[in-house]
């Protein structure tokens, strides 16, 4: 990326600062720590496999697609994508996350001059990935940084969750990290590659954590 604007409004959109409020969400890992996940190892293995099985097959390759339509002024398939993306989230805490942190999202844009989120910030099928791809397109950032960024954005809120609930230590978080410098460029290439037809992505131990935790009596995180 050549342009310092640019790097600075990825900065931006990647700050666990961003008021959309992913750090009070776990996405059924907290589940996950009370049953078995409670150590290093595991809680790498557990992110690392959610971002190689959902996110580098059906968030990375839907986040492109609109970005491209936001760029096209393409309204049709900006609703096409989103509403993809947001039924594949398989369980009620999952399209609750989706719709409130998009929805935040929406909201902060449209306070930024984004004016084309403002219909975003109650549509009944918003996600996440779509306001990021509609200020990647405003801001005119890369789309394999953009990509970059979001990755590690959500990392970085899933080692949150594991520092808090396992309790896993900050060094540990860290390596778990730094783990992901090697992982996220390849998640990213792979998922830009694919055709429609080939996008798609779940993992099963997520989706059963994520419903199970729903009804978890003692819980830190929404999700």
């Amino acid at each position: 990326m050549s342009s310092s604007p640019q790097l600075l409004r990825l900065m931006q959109l990647a700050s666990p600062a961003l008021p959309v409020g992913g750090f009070a969400y776990s996405q059924g890992m907290e589940w996950a720590v009370e049953n078995g996940l409670d150590n290093e190892s595991l809680i790498a293995d557990w992110v690392s496999g959610l971002m190689e099985t959902t996110l580098a097959g059906l968030d990375v390759p839907i986040l492109k697609r609109l970005h491209e339509a936001w760029n096209e002024g393409n309204h049709e398939a900006v609703e096409k994508w989103s509403a993809f993306l947001y039924a594949s989230r398989e369980t009620c805490e999952l399209r609750l996350e989706e719709l409130q942190t998009a929805g935040a999202l929406a909201k902060l844009l449209n306070d930024l001059e984004i004016t084309d989120a403002v219909k975003w910030i109650r549509h009944p099928r918003r996600t996440y990935c779509n306001m990021l791809a509609l200020a990647g397109s405003r801001w005119n950032i890369d789309i394999a940084e953009l990509c970059s960024a979001y990755l590690w954005s959500w990392m970085e809120n899933r080692v949150a969750a594991a520092i808090k609930s396992v309790p896993l230590g900050q060094t540990a978080g860290q390596r778990i990290l730094s783990s992901a410098v090697e992982t996220i460029p390849v998640c990213v290439r792979s998922g830009l590659e694919l055709e429609d037809s080939e996008i798609g992505g779940t993992s099963f131990g997520q989706v059963m954590a994520s419903a199970l935790h729903e009804s978890q009596r003692t819980r830190l995180f929404r999700s």
